[in-house]
């Protein structure tokens, strides 16, 4: 597909010396500065970097989307001809959701929590004016069904606490290809997603790009995704492209140190796992801090459903020592987070037993539960939802120590403080609040909370998914560092293989309840047994095997 009169090489979305400020109670402060970018009809262009790298204000502008004080202070944004940045705002809506479709980051924050998926993907056809509602309302079933979501007829009836992280994604993908548009900007639509789930919706997109002649801008920090998916890459580092050109030829000879020092950072299959806990002088291994023996978890059935719903989790043994760090691996829906909840007693099995330093606390409750509460605590995906908006980094480090009462106000200020200090955090943001970070801070400040009382038990719940590769490394050797400090031990959940590989000393696959696989991680990720195993291997971006 390319435009009426147009040659196929002429790009479709062509940015010329494109500058973007910011006004700040201390000014105007650049965020791109002066940058070229083209994307032709079939093409798949990766525009890579760190967080406030620029990438996503990019996209925005060319949405016409810029947040409230974004200011375009030059350069043109040319889409088949016509300059963006000095279009109207009726010339943009016009264009927005028609012609140029946008593939967001996080499903839950974009789609609407009280209307259906039916309706929410339906509306793109009744806004614009492409169908009537009883049209626009087949129309999206079919969009659904295009997507890749299974019974679409279903999924159009249902809300997205619903779906699954991958189905909500893919209803993104309806939403945004339901007009046809000739551009589509993908912003990381896959940072949050399982490998195997990851695959198919980049293979979707692939297919659409192939067969429909699509133009897509990919907005992304995993350089494995820009490599296996991308004709171009450009580079982005502190608001002007850096380096640019083809795929494979930037990520595997890159020219600019910056893009070296991307890749150096970036977790990899091929890095070496960390070594397990040193045995004792008597050669024996470490002692269990956790084990979980046959947890079976149970959900009840949705009203109106005449079969049983399948278990969440289904016999699951595992073992935790101290010092150690588990990782648990597999699918979105495949019970990792549940297992997790249970381990932690968040969440109550339905059967079998969690052991914790050599007690049975299966069935406990009230005092003896709160006082366990101290020894195992989370760090959960997203820091932005977890902290406080209202409370300085000081208060939120602080505040399980108000909770428990321990200390007084002065030593609850000096432990902030030493744990401010102890995440490798600069003392004068002890005052300032979340939304004044950037994600890898934010994400240390939930750590600092998480160490606060001393646990012996870590549960960290994808905490670096949402980050770029740099903070990733940064945070990654951060738990690795804390852990040999302080002797914690690790449940590590995550969707990505290489992070696994880079903190993990052991590993379980789960799938569909069950855990399939375990072992160490040089073990399982070199010589897998299960095919499910081997999927995922096979799933991770920029792998051999893919």
């Amino acid at each position: 597909m390319t435009l009426a009169g147009a040659a196929p090489s002429e790009p479709l979305l062509d940015i010329r010396q494109l500058r973007i400020s910011y006004r700040t109670r201390a000014g105007a402060v650049p965020a791109v500065r002066g940058i070229d970018l083209t994307v032709r009809p079939g093409e798949v262009v990766a525009l890579v970097g760190e967080s406030g790298s620029g990438k996503s204000t990019c996209a925005q502008a060319v949405m016409g989307l810029l947040p409230r004080g974004g200011s375009l202070d030059g350069g043109e944004i040319l889409f088949a001809g016509v300059d963006l940045a000095r279009a109207d705002e009726r010339a943009l809506r016009g264009l927005r959701g028609r012609e140029i479709g946008l593939i967001p980051q996080d499903p839950m924050l974009s789609l609407n929590p009280v209307q259906r998926i039916g309706g929410q993907v339906a509306e793109v056809l009744h806004v614009h004016r492409l169908a009537d509602r009883p049209a626009a309302a087949r129309r999206a079933v079919e969009l659904l069904d295009e997507a890749g979501l299974p019974d679409p007829a279903r999924v159009a009836r249902e809300y997205p606490h619903e779906l699954s992280g991958g189905m909500r994604q893919r209803v993104l993908i309806a939403v945004a290809l339901a007009a046809r548009p000739r551009l589509v900007i993908a912003d990381e639509p896959t940072s949050a997603l399982d490998v195997t789930v990851q695959r198919r919706i980049l293979d979707h997109i692939a297919a659409l790009t192939r067969d429909r002649g699509i133009a897509v801008l990919l907005i992304t920090h995993d350089l494995g995704i820009a490599a296996d998916r991308a004709d171009r890459v450009a580079v982005m580092s502190r608001g002007e492209v850096v380096e640019t050109g083809p795929g494979q030829r930037v990520l595997q000879s890159p020219v600019h140190p910056y893009t070296r020092a991307l890749l150096a950072a970036a977790p990899s299959l091929a890095h070496p796992s960390r070594p397990a806990p040193p045995k004792r002088t008597d050669d024996t291994p470490p002692a269990d801090l956790v084990v979980a023996d046959d947890l079976v978890k149970e959900y009840p059935s949705r009203r109106g459903e005449r079969n049983p719903a399948p278990r969440a989790v289904d016999g699951v043994s595992l073992r935790i020592g101290r010092g150690e760090t588990l990782a648990l691996v597999g699918e979105s829906g495949s019970g990792k987070s549940t297992t997790a909840r249970m381990l932690v007693r968040l969440t109550a099995p339905t059967s079998g037993r969690v052991v914790f330093d050599g007690q049975d606390i299966t069935r406990l409750g009230g005092s003896e539960l709160r006082r366990l509460r101290r020894r195992m605590q989370i760090v959960y995906q997203s820091p932005y939802a977890s902290l406080s908006p209202r409370l300085s980094v000081a208060e939120i480090v602080s505040e399980p120590l108000r909770a428990f009462r321990i200390g007084t106000r002065a030593d609850r200020a000096r432990r902030a403080t030493e744990l401010i200090d102890q995440v490798r955090l600069p003392a004068a943001l002890r005052g300032r609040r979340p939304a004044e970070l950037s994600g890898g801070q934010r994400q240390r400040v939930a750590i600092a909370r998480a160490l606060a009382l001393g646990p012996d038990l870590l549960v960290c719940d994808e905490p670096v998914s949402a980050l770029d590769m740099s903070s990733q490394a940064q945070i990654l050797d951060l738990l690795a560092d804390l852990q040999d400090e302080l002797g914690l031990s690790y449940l590590f959940i995550s969707h990505d293989l290489a992070v696994v590989r880079r903190i993990a000393s052991r590993v379980g696959v789960m799938r569909k309840g069950q855990l399939v696989e375990t072992g160490p991680v040089d073990q399982v990720f070199g010589s897998p047994a299960h095919p499910y195993t081997q999927e995922l291997l096979i799933a991770v971006p920029g792998s051999a095997g893919h």
